[in-house]
């Protein structure tokens, strides 16, 4: 499928990977950079690429470059999974399902904008794919556990036991909502994910790295954005925003496509 949008070209495409096949979304702004690498789109726990709303299109515009977004497996517009995920799920991300989804689309090098656990996985990316990982945006992401991330999670899993709730996450995911709740609260709040952290890969990032976190976030405190910011190799730059909560590219667009603008 292929469409203009106000002259950003989005294309679409159903890719294999491990276990299904995922959908994914690029959205190509007609003044695109001479071989500028893209810019890959990782969503968060609940997320999907329709979620992403208007910021991809925008963010192409701002950075001139083309941005991709997909479902991941289980989520959105992806296969089912049936299975829950394994506590190695975000590694997992790294090493089969982006990996597949990159030798579908068949970039080499490319630049990373991670929200939430998709920020973690995109550090991870990064890490194991250095000679091509050229640019990370880490926002809103977990480095680790901590008393509040789960307090957070809990006070969402009850949320959802609300219809109203659960009938908005079905608008995204379908049948497949039930799943996505359950591998967001279940593997979060499992004690064997219980010393998760990123620190065994972040002095494997070799790219300039942006870091945003609000002050505000209701899953994780400031030291996530700062220990991911100590804890890389390359160039980081750290963002903290006030007066802002777990999604800063909704809650504050302009200011977050300024500093990725300026950061790439």
């Amino acid at each position: 499928m292929e469409t203009a949008a106000e002259h950003v070209t989005i294309r679409e495409h159903r890719v294999p990977v491990p276990g299904g096949s995922v959908f994914v979304r690029e959205w190509t702004p007609p003044d695109a950079l001479d071989g500028a690498a893209p810019v890959v789109l990782l969503h968060d726990s609940l997320g999907s690429v329709e979620l992403w709303r208007g910021f991809p299109e925008r963010l192409a515009r701002a950075v001139r470059r083309p941005v991709i977004a997909y479902d991941r497996l289980g989520f959105g517009q992806s296969s089912a999974r049936h299975e829950p995920p394994s506590v190695r799920f975000i590694d997992e991300e790294a090493e089969l399902y982006f990996p597949a989804v990159r030798q579908a689309l068949g970039f080499t090098h490319f630049s990373l904008f991670g929200h939430s656990v998709g920020g973690g996985m995109s550090l991870v990316i990064a890490a194991v794919m250095p000679e091509s990982c050229q640019h990370v945006v880490s926002e809103s992401a977990q480095s680790f556990l901590e008393p509040h991330t789960l307090d957070g999670i809990r006070a969402a899993k009850m949320q959802f036991d609300h219809p109203a709730a659960f009938a908005k996450l079905a608008r995204f995911h379908g049948e497949k909502a039930q799943w996505v709740l359950d591998a967001w609260t279940e593997t979060w709040l499992s004690p064997a994910f219980a010393d998760w952290t990123l620190d065994p890969y972040l002095s494997r990032v070799r790219c300039p790295t942006l870091v945003i976190h609000g002050d505000a976030d209701e899953f994780g405190s400031v030291e996530f954005p700062r220990r991911i910011a100590r804890g890389v190799q390359g160039v980081s730059q750290l963002e903290i925003i006030n007066g802002c909560a777990h999604v800063p590219h909704r809650e504050q667009p302009d200011r977050i496509l300024s500093l990725v603008a300026d950061f790439l």
